[in-house]
């Protein structure tokens, strides 16, 4: 953990520009955090029970993790994931992080990583490094402080510095929780976003149900093409009663389409039937993008579009573990023949706002940075996912910044289900981008007084800004 105590994490080495990294940083790292997507469990919060054991603190929800470990043959079922079918796993937390411990040499120069020994260090006090001889001294640490109040999610929220964070429902979530945290009179502040995959994606488990079900939720006819889209409009509304600020569409592709409602509705119908047509499968996630993007130009949620993960590769572990096991997969992604349908229909509308991910790295400066440089309606979400690394970061400002500029990206989200690191994620990403900051300050393309007001934008006003936090 000795690079995590060190000032100089990520800043860069020639002694000029590394005192002027620090400079900048300094003047951004206590900032409060502003966590505008993300996928933590809202029952933490609205509960406020205590986290049960390291292990499934740590380790069990955090696919960043066990996607490793089982590269090098650990079983998931060893490390406490549960399985579907209810079959046997470990229980014993100790016994997971052991095993966890015993590998956390694999996690030499990853992300993960620095995320994990950032946790380790300033939120346990621990400074020994992790391996199985001091397993059992680690997770006594960490169990014990567990059981204190301070520990507690609220507190952590509240330690943390958050100011806001967002979680992701789906489209059928009673976002009880939600309500929950309303009436308790907490003041930290928790808002959802509305994640529709599940009834507007064809492929999606249980498609034919889900769409029943979410006409038994608003009471319209889903049966129809125009009572299924009221249905969406009535959801989104009452999420928005939630702190809804943003919608969230994990599609395998950025594919859209814009058909006459004539068509929309014949399409629309085939679907409900049951269509076994991949073509037209493909065709209404396009479509119910556009579709999205119009209601947003209505209610002015954020529409943010996830592209490019083949999702559950392998079948066999999404038969026994379900989804978010640590088997998407990144895709070669188009976005420039794929988005020009919505594009034309809502593309330059100012008071729209569709922020853009990828998975795609080749995409940055080929069509991503000139789409988003041009297009009043689009931003560029920050680098994700398998990209969210130093080097990741360091591609995506290079790769976009002179074509998009940094105003037409959105700061950082941390998009994390492991609520610990998120502290630790937006450190990395700070201190990342106050080095390429110094960097253009070096090189004279940027003026010092400069440098310091966009290290503040990168690291909080502009993801406030985007997501009308």
């Amino acid at each position: 953990m000795i690079a995590l105590t060190d000032q100089d994490l990520l800043f860069p080495p020639e002694a000029n520009s590394r005192s002027l990294a620090r400079a900048l940083y300094a003047g951004v790292k206590d900032l409060p955090i502003v966590s505008p997507h993300g996928h933590t469990d809202p029952r933490w919060y609205a509960l406020n029970e205590p986290f049960p054991d390291p292990a499934q603190l740590l380790i069990v929800p955090d696919h960043y993790i066990f996607r490793m470990l089982f590269s090098q043959g650990v079983r998931l079922e060893e490390l406490g994931v549960p399985a579907l079918d209810g079959a046997p796993v470990e229980t014993d937390g100790r016994a997971i992080w052991r095993r966890f411990a015993e590998h956390y040499y694999l996690f030499r120069g990853t992300p993960t990583r620095l995320w994990l020994d950032h946790v380790l260090e300033h939120l346990f006090g621990i400074e020994a490094p992790l391996d199985a001889s001091t397993a059992d001294r680690h997770y006594d640490a960490i169990a014990a402080q567990l059981s204190q109040d301070d520990y507690r999610p609220r507190a952590l929220f509240e330690r943390f510095n958050i100011e806001v964070i967002a979680t992701t429902e789906g489209a059928l979530d009673d976002l009880k929780w939600h309500r929950m945290i309303r009436d308790s009179g907490w003041k930290g502040r928790v808002v959802t976003a509305y994640r529709p995959d599940a009834v507007v994606d064809p492929d999606f488990e249980g498609f034919a149900a889900n769409l029943d079900r979410l006409g038994e939720i608003t009471g319209c006819h889903t049966g129809n093409w125009a009572g299924y889209l009221e249905a969406h409009r009535q959801r989104r509304a009452y999420f928005r009663e939630f702190g809804a600020t943003s919608t969230d569409h994990g599609h395998p592709t950025a594919e859209t389409a814009n058909l006459s409602g004539a068509a929309a509705e014949e399409l629309f119908n085939r679907i409900r039937r049951g269509s076994e047509d991949e073509r037209e499968r493909r065709l209404f996630r396009a479509q119910m993008l556009t579709e999205m993007a119009k209601m947003s130009l209505d209610d002015g949620l954020v529409l943010q579009i996830h592209p490019g993960s083949w999702r559950n590769h392998s079948p066999s572990i999404f038969q026994r573990f379900g989804r978010y096991k640590g088997f998407d997969i990144p895709t070669k992604t188009d976005y420039v023949t794929a988005l020009k349908p919505l594009l034309d229909a809502v593309g330059l509308e100012r008071d729209l706002t569709i922020i853009l991910f990828t998975l795609d790295e080749t995409s940055y400066a080929r069509e991503l940075a000139p789409l988003a440089g041009v297009y009043p309606a689009l931003k560029l979400g920050p680098a994700w996912w398998f990209h969210d690394s130093p080097e990741g970061m360091r591609r995506f400002r290079e790769m976009t910044t002179e074509t998009a500029g940094f105003y037409n990206t959105v700061g950082f989200n941390d998009d994390t289900r492991a609520f610990p690191s998120i502290p630790a994620r937006h450190d990395v990403a700070r201190r990342v981008d106050c080095a390429f900051l110094a960097r253009l300050v070096a090189e004279h393309r940027l003026r010092e007084e400069e440098a310091h007001e966009l290290a503040a934008e990168l690291a909080y006003t502009l993801a406030k800004k985007a997501y009308r936090l």
